[in-house]
């Protein structure tokens, strides 16, 4: 027999069928929420790529200071 599906929240564990249908959408938008950031921080780390990588070009044409 499969164990009954639980989450857990604040180091408790509860029962997946004993929440009401407000609690599970709530966790559905918890879900939806947490893969959104994570998707989020990819495009942060794309953008952050992409500027030093902008940058680096910009240094490679910029005229040679001599001192």
């Amino acid at each position: 027999m499969a164990e009954e599906a639980k989450i857990n929240i604040d180091g408790v564990e509860y029962p997946l069928s004993a929440l009401s249908d407000d609690a599970k959408a709530q966790i559905r938008s918890l879900q939806f929420v947490e893969a959104e950031l994570g998707r989020l921080q990819a495009q942060v780390a794309i953008a952050n790529t992409a500027r030093i990588a902008y940058q680096n070009a910009l240094k490679s044409l910029l005229p040679q200071q001599t001192h």
